[in-house]
């Protein structure tokens, strides 16, 4: 799919798929953060790792969901890639988890 393809589905799923629309579930989003993310991250969003973002600052998370999910699912630096290793859906359950730490 291209990328203009793969963003229309993001902003109106319903361009590729039948399935409804669905919120982001924070606290699913939580789960995966402790088991895919918190080693580097730790878990308040403080870095662990010194390259690693500090997402406990609200500047870290100025970006659009979308945004996020494909940093996130392409890596950078020392982060892997999660493309293949967590939907999308999961991704940006992920991103609705970390705009809830104080």
């Amino acid at each position: 799919m291209n990328e203009l393809a793969w963003l229309a589905a993001m902003v109106c799923p319903m361009t590729l798929t039948s399935e409804p629309a669905v919120a982001a579930d924070v606290l699913r989003g939580a789960e995966l953060y402790q088991r895919h993310c918190v080693q580097c991250h730790g878990p308040r969003g403080r870095p662990v790792l010194p390259a690693a973002p500090d997402l406990s600052r609200p500047t870290a998370l100025l970006k659009p969901d979308l945004a996020l999910l494909a940093s996130i699912r392409a890596g950078r630096g020392a982060m892997p890639a999660y493309t293949g290793l967590l939907r999308d859906r999961d991704i940006l359950d992920i991103v609705a988890h970390l705009r809830t730490l104080p």
